[in-house]
């Protein structure tokens, strides 16, 4: 059924995120009292609620987005191409509104896919959309929704046909289908200190760029078709 699916009508993309603050001290207090809540389970020995704040980032609730890249596929002379945006702002709401907005002019069937979605980016963006008081596009509302009317593809999700034993990360799933490694500058753990500590958002978008252009990738292996030729690969401003 993979096969059957319009390359054209998928949207691929790819979230990073922080912590909302740089130190867990910036929280007001209710919110360091929150989070040494959702923390107390999980510390071990010696580790306390601020040590582990830097963690803050994979959870809406204690978190915000600082980068989305996107992906469209596209036909040009005969091959296929892949082109790629990216919204990075350190204001998290004006971000989720132009992301917002995009997906706004696209059709309300469009297919968005994302390495391990399913279970991170989507619920996080909805969730920080409503925090911000952005009202969520048609194509990440799923309210009302029968599952085979949600147009939502996981590239992590497909690899597992059906074995849910474990997560397979980007980079393993990448290694092992022939694609060259996005992890080549830094990885997910490393977004904290490049935001926060060199205020980088421009090594950040890199990075996020580099996650989703794998991810297509991926997906056009799952669906037993040649990778896209690094001269197809276009970046839009």
């Amino acid at each position: 059924m993979l096969e059957t699916i319009d390359l054209q009508q998928v949207l691929v993309l790819d979230i990073e995120t922080v912590s909302q603050k740089a130190n867990y001290t910036e929280l007001p207090d209710n919110f360091q009292e929150l989070w040494t809540l959702k923390m107390q389970n999980s510390l071990n020995d010696g580790q306390s609620a601020a040590d582990v704040y830097p963690d803050a980032g994979l959870y809406a609730e204690f978190g915000k987005i600082i980068c989305i890249s996107v992906g469209v596929f596209h036909q040009q002379h005969g091959q296929t191409g892949f082109r790629v945006k990216s919204f990075a702002h350190v204001n998290e709401k004006e971000l989720l509104a132009e992301f917002s907005a995009l997906l706004r002019k696209q059709p309300s069937n469009l297919t968005l896919c994302a390495h391990n979605g399913k279970g991170f980016d989507f619920p996080y963006l909805c969730k920080r959309m409503l925090i911000n008081g952005v009202a969520l596009p048609r194509q990440l509302d799923l309210s009302g929704k029968k599952p085979w009317e949600i147009s939502h593809l996981d590239t992590m999700e497909l690899w597992r046909f059906g074995d849910f034993r474990n997560a397979v990360s980007l980079n393993l799933m990448a290694a092992v289908l022939g694609i060259p490694s996005p992890k080549d500058d830094i990885s997910g753990k490393d977004v904290f200190e490049v935001y926060y500590g060199e205020n980088n958002l421009g090594r950040i978008r890199v990075y996020c760029e580099k996650d989703v252009i794998t991810t297509a990738q991926i997906l056009r292996r799952l669906r037993n078709e040649p990778l896209i030729t690094q001269e197809a690969i276009s970046f839009a401003e």
